[in-house]
């Protein structure tokens, strides 16, 4: 079983008896962060319950963001989910979209949390590498915010 696929069983395990959409979401944001080392920052930004049109700051692991709360035509987390799709950048240097976190952070891809076809949040990777994520990476951080999809489907008042 490669890394990708038993850290997915480990999330799904988690998942089965996670106590709160929260606990789900900082359990992934921390395995992530600890196990794969090319992941600087892993996080949540959620769909602003009062104001559909922000993206607020959920749980993470990793550094300090001075981003708490991020409009939706903003930034590559705002591309993701005013899309609906994944935002991958090898090189944040050269995508006039991305907003500075860090200035260690040279790639990042942000994977759509998708409920009932609709964006109800994102997990947003940060790497301190430029051309971290390839095309096994994309898929684990996909199935990652489809398993918190799932649940919070499975759990609506999370």
């Amino acid at each position: 079983m490669d890394q990708h696929a038993g850290l997915l069983a480990e999330l799904r395990t988690f998942a089965a008896t996670a106590a709160s959409a929260q606990s789900l979401m900082q359990h992934v944001s921390d395995t992530l962060h600890e196990k794969m080392v090319r992941y600087n920052w892993v996080g949540f930004y959620l769909i602003d319950p009062s104001d559909p049109g922000y993206l607020v700051l959920g749980p993470f692991a990793g550094s300090f963001t001075p981003h708490g709360r991020i409009p939706l035509d903003d930034g590559l987390c705002g591309a993701c989910a005013a899309s609906g799709k994944t935002v991958l950048v090898q090189d944040v240097t050269k995508d006039l979209r991305y907003l500075q976190g860090s200035q260690d952070t040279k790639s990042e891809m942000v994977a759509p949390v998708l409920v009932q076809g609709r964006v109800a949040g994102e997990l947003d990777i940060n790497s301190y590498f430029a051309n971290t994520f390839g095309p096994a990476d994309r898929q684990f951080v996909e199935d990652c915010a489809t398993l918190v999809a799932e649940y919070l489907a499975s759990h609506p008042a999370g």
